[in-house]
């Protein structure tokens, strides 16, 4: 039998419906080469029964055959386990999710989870993430002061360079300025770059500058909204923060809050005029000592209109949203921090039904009106809670308010390691994707550590490593309405800039200094990275200034200003003409991908559905090579008419078109050193090639 034309997943074209339900009928199909396989026979589970069905097959078209399987789902049922045997002249064969095999452990087995359905919006969305600080400040007016208060060891501090690098030490206290005005100010730049969703690192009143501390979950920080009363002093020397009376007048009044929370909404609006979507970060395992219903530094003990916080009193209504450990109040400092840091207070909701509900209806008051955000990207989603049991209970309870107040919303996960546990369906839509993106990714083409603290020279080209730990951490991972919401980063908050691993330099900016993190990139490598990254299932997700050519270290040098005014124009262009095939390409949206076999240093992979089909080839050699490529895997005629959409290598890249043949199903052609190429092919186009050229279904 033909291996390479073996195929099925769970894409539209081969699993109908899409998210199939208990009680529904479900259709599976499995491709083979015509005339190949003598039985075709699937192979399920559904609870402690297992069942071999024969399949039949359906049609034959371009040199393949078609089996379908059609039956109705048993009411009740959860999740189905299965895979294929096709039986030839003399072999037996064996399909699971990693495509031809000759066993099948259950890891490697098609899941189909009954009721599970993600966002049809966030299949395939281009996403932004800002950091709101440093992406562009559009009122001077609400910016954090110098010495408006104080803040683990220090002192606020009022960055007015633009430019300046952020300090390594001290950064948590600088404040460039960047708010919601900046953002409003630049969405048509997003919707010109072909944006889709805005992700946004959080809004929540908090007194760092990365606001990940929680003061105040019900608004959005006046520093980054809306600041119209703005009394009280700023911090005398050796003061305290209970005398901080300008921050405590700027965070605490309701008349700065809800302005803050109206520009939010207004935000979203516009964003929605534009046709892109707003996520929102949840913090919510832990708060930060500044909040509320904490009060370590006394910001809202003598403000109108709050309760004492558990830090002040015993008897505080916050005081079971923590744990306590013996200690005496008033101010009592004796309680749980997220990994000890007491400027970071873990919320006990084991201990307080008030403190959950309180955070479920949070979930639900942002998604809804008026601020209609479309979803929630949690941190720390693993650690909430103090036990396993607890924590999917929660994410559970989560989901269904969320989803109830808005069916819509997405629901993303900050999570590492194996999420397996929460992607069943009634936790989590997905991941931001480290294990099956980014990492791997890293490690290929620049082989470095995605925080650039270690460099692996040998991982560069290794193509089997890289899609087997695709295809590994994506098994345990993902079923196809996870994988195609997953965040596919190339860079982000918590790691160094993707065009700085290129440089293959191993350091922070504390060791190596911020010059070391700009010398010696190599830009032809990162237009490979976000080649891939357009093309690969999932949700590819930009983080701000990735596509200016911005660089740093991890944290705090990944949270340099967007470089407005000195931005890499060649980059942004190439970034807009990549968003532009991935979103005029439905196989890169919600498409099968299947790996193509194309030598040593050589990534090549498919993108396909029954009409089209996107082939990208990635070379990671330090020299021209030329490959001969079977394209029988994507389903297409043996005899067809590619065009070359984009090609990049060291010197630059192009989109202008050119036509390739493919002869006996075969690719023939040349790659340059560090290059990407992205060919396509359309069905219905190439029935008349005079049609297929007059049309501007590829842009020239």
């Amino acid at each position: 039998m033909r291996r390479d034309r073996l195929f099925h997943d769970m894409t539209l074209d081969f699993l109908q419906p899409p998210h199939p339900k208990s009680g529904s009928t479900v259709f599976l199909h499995f491709r083979c080469g015509q005339d190949d396989a003598k039985k075709v026979i699937l192979v399920y589970r559904n609870g402690v029964q297992l069942v071999e069905e024969e399949m039949k097959k359906h049609h034959s078209e371009d040199g393949y055959d078609y089996y379908l399987f059609k039956e109705k789902i048993p009411e009740n049922s959860d999740t189905i386990y299965y895979y294929f045997r096709i039986e030839g002249d003399g072999e037996t064969l064996y399909y699971d999710r990693r495509g031809v095999s000759f066993s099948v452990p259950d890891y490697y087995k098609f899941r189909m989870i009954l009721g599970y359905e993600t966002p049809d919006w966030a299949k395939g969305a281009v996403m932004y993430q800002i950091f709101v600080d440093r992406f562009r400040n559009g009122d001077p007016s609400n910016d954090v002061l110098t010495d408006e208060y104080k803040y683990v060891g220090g002192r606020s501090i009022q960055v007015t360079n633009w430019k300046k690098y952020p300090d390594p030490d001290g950064n948590i206290r600088e404040f460039y300025g960047g708010d919601l005005q900046g953002v409003l100010d630049k969405l048509d730049y997003l919707k010109d770059l072909g944006i889709e969703v805005i992700y946004f690192n959080p809004l929540f009143v908090s007194p760092s500058c990365h606001k990940y501390d929680t003061q105040d979950y019900d608004h959005i920080d006046p520093h980054f909204g809306v600041i119209i009363t703005d009394n009280g002093d700023l911090l005398e020397e050796n003061d305290e923060n209970r005398n901080a009376t300008c921050y405590i007048d700027r965070v605490t009044n309701k008349e700065n809050l809800e302005a803050s929370d109206a520009l939010f909404a207004k935000v979203v609006s516009e964003a929605h005029k534009r046709g892109i979507r707003v996520i929102l970060d949840g913090v919510f395992n832990h708060c930060g000592s500044f909040n509320k219903w904490m009060d370590k530094e006394r910001i809202y003990e003598n403000a109108r209109g709050y309760e004492p916080g558990a830090y002040i009193a015993k008897n505080s209504p916050y005081h079971d949203y923590f744990s306590f450990y013996g200690g005496e109040w008033p101010y009592n400092n004796n309680y749980e921090g997220w990994w000890g840091y007491d400027t970071l207070p873990k919320l006990n909701y084991e201990g307080s039904k008030k403190l959950e509900n309180y955070i479920l209806d949070i979930g639900r008051k942002w998604v809804s009106a008026p601020y209609y955000a479309d979803g929630w990207r949690l941190d720390v989603a693993a650690d909430l809670g103090h036990s396993s049991e607890y924590n999917h209970s929660f994410w559970k309870k989560f989901r269904e308010a969320v989803k109830e107040a808005n069916p819509d919303a997405l629901i993303l996960a900050e999570h590492y390691g194996s999420a397996h546990e929460w992607l069943k369906g009634g936790e989590w839509d997905s991941v931001m994707n480290y294990d099956a993106f980014m990492e791997p990714l890293t490690y290929f083409l620049t082989g470095m550590e995605k925080h650039s603290d270690e460099f692996h020279g040998e991982l560069i080209g290794d193509v089997n490593r890289f899609w087997d730990t695709m295809i590994t951490a994506g098994a345990d991972n993902f079923v196809q309405e996870s994988a195609l919401v997953a965040m596919n980063e190339l860079s982000n908050h918590d790691h160094s800039r993707f065009l700085t691993r290129t440089n293959h330099v191993v350091g922070r900016c504390g060791t190596k200094g911020f010059i070391a993190a700009e010398e010696g990139v190599r830009k032809a490598v990162m237009r490979q990275a976000v080649t891939v990254q357009m093309t690969w299932p999932g949700a590819p997700t930009i983080y701000y200034g990735d596509e200016a050519g911005m660089c740093g270290f991890t944290d705090p040098d990944n949270r340099r200003t967007y470089p407005w005014g000195t931005e890499d124009q060649e980059m942004i262009r190439f970034h807009k003409e990549m968003i532009h095939i991935h979103k005029t390409s439905v196989e890169l949206k919600t498409g099968s991908i299947v790996r193509l076999d194309a030598g040593d240093g050589v990534l090549a992979f498919g993108r396909f559905n029954r009409i089209s089909a996107t082939v990208v080839v990635i070379n990671t050699n330090e020299y021209l090579t030329v490959n001969e490529i079977s394209l029988a895997p994507l389903g297409i005629p043996d005899e067809a008419r590619l065009i070359r959409v984009m090609e990049s290598n060291n010197k630059g890249f192009t989109t202008d078109p050119l036509s390739y043949t493919v002869k006996n199903g075969k690719l023939v052609r040349a790659y340059g050193s560090d290059s990407a190429v992205v060919l396509q092919y359309n069905r219905i186009t190439a029935v008349n090639e005079e049609a297929f050229w007059s049309t501007n279904f590829f842009r020239m």
